[in-house]
């Protein structure tokens, strides 16, 4: 059970990656006061929280509803995430696990920006909904599993809360360099994980 919640939370943080958050916050919380940033990313994790829970409960009866077995999802979820860590490898902004060109514009103008595009689509988006159904199929209807994976996602949410937090003092240290040399060493462990998820969707279907 340890390694399983471990596993999955090696995969939330590369899929979530707090650390490629940071600059792009303080990008769109310049100009704004400390108050400002505190409250934007209190609000943003905590709607993000609010979207995994309920995509968690939910998720098993809306699969089920629309027809689609979870080898299927795998493989596709496979497929879009290797595709984000394509993006991440390459520095490539697909709109996969983060904002287009002209949705930072327009979000540069938005007073309150933890909706959009913090909530959603940089730390709940596609790519991360995607994981979450894949990891349901992997723990099937283990409680206790179920119970962990939802700590995992907290634990997360909550290191993406202090790093948002600490935004100015990691940005000094790291720079624009130093959050691309991470957010490509964790696209290289996304493009493996991604690839197996695919294997083992195609294999469960032939078995």
């Amino acid at each position: 059970m340890v390694e399983q919640l471990i596993k999955i939370f090696v995969v939330f943080f590369v899929v979530i990656e707090p650390i490629s958050l940071v600059p792009l916050f303080g990008a769109l919380t310049r100009g704004g006061g400390k108050k400002y940033r505190r409250v934007m990313a209190v609000k943003s994790v905590l709607l993000s929280a609010g979207i995994f829970l309920l995509f968690a409960l939910s998720g098993e009866l809306l699969l089920r509803t629309l027809g689609i077995t979870i080898e299927a999802f795998r493989i596709a979820g496979g497929l879009l995430l290797f595709m984000i860590a394509l993006d991440m490898v390459f520095a490539r902004q697909s709109g996969l696990r983060s904002t287009t060109v002209k949705e930072q514009d327009e979000a540069r103008y938005r007073e309150d920006i933890s909706v959009f595009p913090l909530a959603f689509p940089l730390m709940a988006g596609p790519g991360s909904l995607a994981t979450l159904f894949l990891v349901m199929g992997d723990i099937g209807g283990d409680p206790a599993m179920f119970l962990g994976m939802l700590g995992v996602i907290g634990l997360i949410l909550l290191s993406t809360l202090g790093l948002l937090l600490l935004t100015r003092p990691i940005m000094r240290v790291l720079g624009e360099t130093g959050a691309n040399v991470i957010s490509r060493l964790f696209g290289v462990i996304l493009v493996a994980l991604a690839v197996q998820y695919v294997v083992d969707g195609i294999q469960a279907i032939f078995m």
